[in-house]
């Protein structure tokens, strides 16, 4: 019995010796098998961490220029909207104006064609009252005289119809000639008078708020 007891021993202990054997050949195996180089060292792992740190930053560089350039773009398009804005705005306003201004015009001078036919008539009374004066100054007659005076009150009237639609006369008799509202028929000297002053009127001028319907016909002095 104190014979084998040893031989057990040793048994186990060679076994034991024999697994650790094998587990540092595995563990040297393992070692020749993994190259050092295949292995992320502290370096290898700083890079990868600066490498995709890189990359997002990049990314985010390519995110805000595309940001940037779409902005640009909005804010042109802006722009141009403003500036077509502004001019139909412009265009509607000149549109709206001139069409006031010819809705005025029209209730202005819309009479204008039919006026002249009236100043004919007033003409005609005119001319008619003067002729009766001179007879008279001739050869005084009650008829005559009742006709004047008939005359001219209708021409009164008639003158302040006019007046209310906007009708001014024209009378420059004594003032200076003025070829916007006078035509000149002729010219007389005339020491005594200032020259191109206004010495007769043959016709008188009428306007329709403010614009000429008639030129005054007269005759003005000249230098000698």
């Amino acid at each position: 019995m104190s014979n084998k007891k040893p031989n057990k021993d040793a048994a186990i202990d060679d076994a034991i010796d024999d697994a650790i054997d094998d587990v540092a050949d595995d563990a040297i195996d393992d070692a020749i098998e993994t190259p050092a180089a295949e292995k992320p060292t502290v370096a290898d792992n700083a890079a990868n961490n600066d490498a995709s740190e890189a990359n997002v930053n990049n990314k985010q560089c390519n995110e805000t220029e595309v940001l940037q350039k779409a902005l640009t773009a909005a804010e042109a398009k802006a722009n141009e909207n403003w500036e077509k804005f502004l001019a139909a705005k412009a265009e509607t306003d000149n549109v709206r104006k001139r069409a006031e201004r010819d809705v005025s015009n029209a209730h202005k001078y819309a009479l204008e064609k039919f006026i002249p036919e009236l100043l004919t008539v007033k003409d005609s009374l005119e001319l008619g009252v003067k002729a009766a004066k001179d007879s008279i100054a001739e050869e005084p007659n009650e008829q005559i005289s009742t006709f004047i005076e008939g005359s001219e009150m209708a021409i009164t009237m008639f003158s302040d119809t006019l007046k209310k639609v906007g009708v001014e006369m024209l009378n420059p008799e004594g003032e200076a000639f003025n070829p916007e509202f006078h035509q000149a028929m002729t010219m007389i000297t005339n020491p005594n008078i200032t020259p191109n002053t206004v010495i007769e009127v043959v016709q008188k001028g009428y306007t329709l708020n403010k614009r000429l319907l008639r030129p005054a016909m007269v005759i003005v002095s000249k230098a000698s």
